[in-house]
């Protein structure tokens, strides 16, 4: 079973954002970028399947700038197989990266798509739930927990009553959390490897697409700095603050 892991360059997580100084979007330029986090527990899993011969390929891909072909091969490093770049220089929204990698899984005949739950650049979570409805495939979100066998995976996710078990025949898709798995380091000799390893690029003009955005950005401004916390010694006195001082209660 091939399975394709979609990666997304993002500003790296340790990093603080900030906004350009035109209130444009995010300022990216000299920041260090990463691959998103999610997907990167996505890629794990997908690895750790090829390891339990539940899998026999691991493909990544990325859609965005040239530069991403870096994150493509930190993806290579850490034990996919071969990597393809869908290079656009455009601000896609999830519904647009949707209908690229639809078209890239009619290509590439998956048994499994695995990719993170959300971008942590725009925190979107659409992307995946979109994906599984074009390809009408069915999906399991925020997974915990995976196991393949007999043609189906078994995904456990949690839920606010604790854990929901899925069921769903393959091909699919799933989406990782974060308590999926721990992702593995890149080490040297793989990193080296990864420059040997198969890395394909397509122009996203290529593919016939209609990427036309229906979001418009009308400004990008810093959260409002929060106030310190008080700490009160008593329930009562916590009431009297809420009603007298608060006054989000009477």
């Amino acid at each position: 079973m091939k399975v394709l892991v979609p990666v997304k360059r993002v500003v790296d997580y340790n990093i603080k954002p900030r906004v350009a100084a035109d209130g444009s979007g995010v300022e990216t330029q000299g920041v260090k970028m990463s691959i998103n986090p999610f997907d990167e527990i996505a890629l794990e899993e997908a690895i750790r399947l090829r390891e339990q011969k539940a899998a026999t390929e691991v493909v990544a891909i990325s859609i965005g700038p040239q530069a991403a072909q870096d994150t493509l091969r930190t993806a290579m490093a850490m034990g996919a197989d071969r990597a393809i770049l869908v290079r656009t220089d455009a601000l896609l929204e999830p519904l647009a990266v949707a209908k690229i990698l639809k078209v890239m899984i009619e290509r590439e005949q998956p048994g499994l798509v695995s990719m993170g739950k959300q971008a942590i650049d725009d925190d979107m979570n659409a992307t995946g739930q979109m994906l599984a409805a074009m390809l009408g495939w069915p999906q399991a979100t925020f997974a915990s927990k995976i196991t393949i066998a007999d043609g189906s995976a078994e995904v456990a996710r949690e839920i606010d009553g604790g854990i929901e078990v899925l069921s769903l025949p393959l091909p699919a898709v799933i989406t990782a959390d974060l308590r999926l798995n721990e992702p593995r380091y890149a080490s040297l000799p793989n990193i080296m490897k990864a420059r040997k390893k198969p890395l394909e690029t397509i122009e996203a003009d290529s593919l016939s697409i209609d990427l036309t955005p229906h979001l418009k950005i009308v400004k990008v401004e810093e959260p409002a700095e929060r106030k310190a916390g008080i700490i009160v010694e008593t329930p009562h006195e916590l009431v009297t603050k809420l009603k007298t001082e608060a006054k989000v209660i009477s």
